[in-house]
């Protein structure tokens, strides 16, 4: 296949903002895949860990909220960390229609197997901590921005 004599600069893929951070992201979750094999998760039951190590007995609406997603959807994965051991879901006496979730002493002690992962991917970065605290603030930053416009 040839190549478009005259492409549209704005349109080239290696151009845009949204694919240099999907593709980074692809392979970020695949560097962090072997370590969190280790521990019995995975990327996303990663980061609803990191939520409740940060703040135990959460609603699954408030862990939704804190990771951006459905609730929905993190249903059937804290339904899988509870068939794991690792956290119990209760429906609240105040209003059965909300589950609090908690860590169990599995859950809890998952924590400090996964104190290394974040250095290990600061490795596998090959950045100094400083530039991916940068790069970290100024994502957040873009996200706040993207948040303000849906």
């Amino acid at each position: 296949m040839s190549k478009n004599p005259d492409p549209c600069e704005s349109l080239l893929l290696d151009n845009q903002l949204c694919f240099a951070l999907h593709s980074t992201s692809l392979l970020m979750t695949k560097v962090y895949k072997p370590l969190l094999q280790a521990l019995g998760l995975t990327y996303p039951q990663y980061l609803a860990m990191m939520v409740l190590w940060e703040e135990d007995g959460l609603t699954v609406s408030e862990i939704s909220n804190r990771l951006l997603t459905d609730p929905g959807s993190l249903t059937p994965l804290l339904k899988r960390l509870e068939a794991e051991g690792l956290l119990s879901r209760t429906r609240s006496r105040e209003d059965e229609r909300v589950v609090v979730v908690e860590l169990t002493d599995a859950g809890r002690a998952l924590q400090s197997k996964a104190k290394d992962v974040p250095q290990c991917i600061l490795g596998a970065s090959g950045m100094a901590l400083e530039q991916i605290r940068k790069l970290q603030a100024d994502l957040i930053a873009l996200r706040g921005n993207l948040q303000n416009t849906i």
